[in-house]
Parts: structure tokens; C-alpha cells; sequence
């Protein structure tokens, strides 16, 4: 999986990963208002269909879409993008710009590293 998402597309997928399975009404009654027209979210569900973020399968008149994707791969994918773009693949100079910018507290810090320690632990 390579392939990067608009802003919409990950709105959109955002609703399925909670949801796990819904027709385009019921994503449409998920999303901030103003509401998109069904048309509009019809269109970009069949997008990442073709994208093969998204399967369906048929109820009714309609369909049922569910992601094929799972929100931690494409998560993974789009945080080592950002780390290769920005940060030359080091996650220590990212982890440490985040630090700096956006003034992390000890107690922040503290609940990071054991978080990182107890997944060394599992290995």
C-alpha cells in the first residue's frame, strides 16, 4: 500500500474504520455539517474502491462498504512518510522536534518511554 489519501478520502475512511461497515447514508449521518451530498461521498467511496481501500458488497438496492485497509497499516505508512519526508527517516529527530514545538510535559515524556519499553519488553 503505497498510496496516499486527500484529506476527503481519509475523512471518509476515518467513518468506516469506526463504523467497520456502512452504506454511504450512514457515513454521510457520521460526518460534521455541513453534510456532503450522497453523490459527493459515493463518488469518492468508489475512489478508494479503486484504490482497494475499500470493498463492498451488495444489500438490497444498495451497498455496503467496509475498508480493506486497516487503520494502523495506513497510519504506519503515513507516519513513515512523514518521518523519510521530513525528519531523513530518523524518528529520534522527529520524536525530538515534536518535544520542542509543542512543549511536552515530564509526566508526557515519562508515559512515552514506558509505552516504548513495554513494547521492547513484548519482542
Amino acid at each position: 500500500m503505497e498510496k496516499q489519501l486527500t484529506k476527503a478520502e481519509e475523512q471518509l475512511m476515518q467513518v468506516l474504520w469506526d463504523l467497520e461497515a456502512a452504506s454511504v447514508k450512514e457515513i454521510i449521518e457520521q460526518l460534521p455539517k455541513p453534510k456532503p451530498a450522497y453523490n459527493t461521498v459515493s463518488t469518492i467511496i468508489r475512489i478508494l474502491e479503486t484504490k482497494n481501500f475499500v470493498g463492498h458488497k451488495a444489500k438490497g438496492r444498495g451497498h455496503i462498504y467496509f475498508p480493506i485497509i486497516k487503520k494502523t497499516d495506513y497510519s504506519n505508512q503515513s507516519l513513515q512518510k512523514l518521518v523519510d519526508g521530513y525528519f531523513e527517516g530518523s524518528f529520534k529527530s522527529m520524536v525530538s522536534f515534536f518535544v520542542k514545538k509543542n512543549d511536552v510535559d515530564i509526566n508526557e515524556l515519562e508515559t512515552i518511554l514506558e509505552s516504548i519499553n513495554d513494547k521492547k519488553t513484548e519482542k
